[in-house]
């Protein structure tokens, strides 16, 4: 384990160096990113000059689960997003033969060459969002409220990881599979939307077979919409999380065995 984060700290330190030598483009993707996320909240203040709860969820409490889906979805665009979009790339053209040479296991090198640092700087916004909608419901989370928090968050990040990652191993079998993608990064965008407002085979499917719904619902609920178990919530994550991970080793092992190299 020490090896692995040694080598992924070598990876960060890359590139924090290469993002550095661009520095306008840092800044840039900070204010696009900020400005979308600007949108969002005057859409819910918008939404709620109309009615006064959506699904049982308040103004506030809306705020909060959009800000946690923020946290969420950039930390995992920080990580592993552009890591798994190019996963296509590299087998089309024959560079994912060099990844699998390392003396590491290749998912891991797959899916950690590069680190998004803006995207991490954004993940703050939706900190302090989420800080200010809980002082608006005059809620102050309790130890184990926060600590059930920061173990739901990895979990909705390793959600979103296994789904994606198992659709760019679809490029094994055909050549352009960027649409699969770029269809889920537009797809996971529905869980800022409260669960509640899902209904028959749609919430079925996204919350059990791709489980998107439950990443920014459980942990927002933990904290600003409390439920009577939240360990229940999260149990239920724990077990989607196992499930989508374990799935989409099995698929990346069986798609290697597919995969010719760029000799054959």
């Amino acid at each position: 384990m020490n090896r692995y984060l040694s080598i992924f700290a070598l990876t960060a330190r890359n590139s924090l160096i290469r993002e550095m030598n661009f520095k306008l483009n840092f800044l840039l993707w900070m204010v696009v990113e900020l400005l979308w996320f600007a949108g969002q909240l005057a859409f819910i203040e918008v939404l709620y000059g109309q009615v006064n709860e959506i699904a049982g969820w308040s103004k506030w409490q809306l705020v909060a689960l959009v800000g946690v889906h923020q946290i969420i979805a950039q930390l995992f665009q920080a990580f592993f997003y552009l890591n798994i979009a190019n996963l296509p790339e590299l087998v089309r053209t024959g560079r994912l033969d060099l990844m699998l040479t390392l003396p590491m296991d290749a998912q891991f090198a797959v899916s950690t060459r590069q680190v998004s640092f803006d995207c991490i700087v954004n993940s703050f916004v939706g900190v302090g969002i989420v800080v200010f909608a809980l002082a608006k419901l005059h809620i102050v989370p309790s130890i184990t409220q926060l600590a059930l928090f920061a173990c739901a968050v990895p979990l909705g990040i390793a959600v979103h990881y296994a789904v994606m990652f198992g659709l760019s191993c679809i490029s094994f079998w055909i050549i352009r599979a960027q649409s699969f993608i770029h269809g889920y990064f537009n797809l996971f965008h529905i869980g800022r939307y409260p669960e509640a407002v899902f209904r028959g085979v749609f919430r079925i499917i996204f919350t059990w077979l791709v489980p998107v719904i439950l990443v920014s619902n459980v942990p927002a609920k933990i904290l600003a919409h409390p439920f009577s178990s939240p360990w229940a919530g999260l149990a239920m994550l724990f077990t989607a999380t196992l499930a989508v991970l374990a799935a989409t080793r099995a698929l990346w092992l069986f798609a290697l065995r597919r995969y010719g190299s760029a000799s054959s």
